[in-house]
């Protein structure tokens, strides 16, 4: 069953059997207007970037930590930047005094689901952070990757389901791109501005991949 028709399936169940799924936490209806990571540059600009990449074998991972890539820090009171993004991403979204989301609606990009809780959506790093060292963060200062995983002006923070992104780890678009296929030009227009404003590297089969979404946009 395709992904499409499974959804209308679940979305005409919830006409009937809304009760039922109001303690699940995801509603599987059609987006609505919402806000958005910032937007990435054209494909005709992604092209281009893409074009002034360095090309190059992907780096080792010896030496890699999350610790190395400070995150989630302090943005405002009392938000953290996984909050402000949740804030940002979603619609009709309450915190507490804490910051922390007690209601709203996020709808995933990547897969097109729409949760009620924001415990079954996680802040995607687009770039993920081990990809980013392998692609010259390694020789970043820790102030710099703190910035970078934490960049709320370059596209590279989104609110996702969970499990989507961690089946995507710290793969790059040429291992994994986004379930929902309408996305992909998206994604690689988002992929391509993070890596070029940060200065980073990609590998041959990256950069391939990357022309074949792009220009199909």
């Amino acid at each position: 069953m395709s992904g499409v028709y499974a959804r209308r399936i679940r979305r005409a169940a919830v006409l009937v059997a809304t009760s039922a799924l109001a303690g699940t936490g995801m509603l599987v209806t059609a987006p609505t207007a919402q806000a958005a990571p910032p937007t990435p540059v054209s494909a005709a600009t992604a092209r281009t970037y893409l074009s002034q990449l360095t090309v190059r074998t992907e780096g080792s991972s010896t030496g890699y930590s999350r610790d190395l890539f400070p995150h989630w820090i302090t943005q405002s009171g009392a938000c953290n930047t996984r909050e402000v993004v949740l804030k940002r991403d979603g619609t009709s979204v309450v915190q507490d005094s804490a910051c922390a989301a007690v209601s709203g609606r996020w709808y995933s990009e990547y897969d097109g689901a729409t949760w009620t809780a924001a415990s079954d959506v996680d802040i995607d790093h687009v770039v993920a952070l081990s990809e980013a060292w392998r692609s010259g963060a390694s020789s970043w200062t820790t102030a710099k990757r703190q910035q970078f995983a934490n960049d709320l002006t370059r596209p590279q923070l989104i609110a996702v389901t969970d499990n989507v992104n961690q089946s995507k780890g710290d793969l790059d678009p040429a291992e994994w791109m986004p379930p929902r296929s309408a996305y992909h030009c998206t994604y690689a227009r988002m992929w391509v501005h993070v890596k070029y404003y940060w200065g980073m590297s990609i590998d041959s089969a990256e950069k391939s991949k990357l022309q074949s979404v792009l220009n199909a946009c």
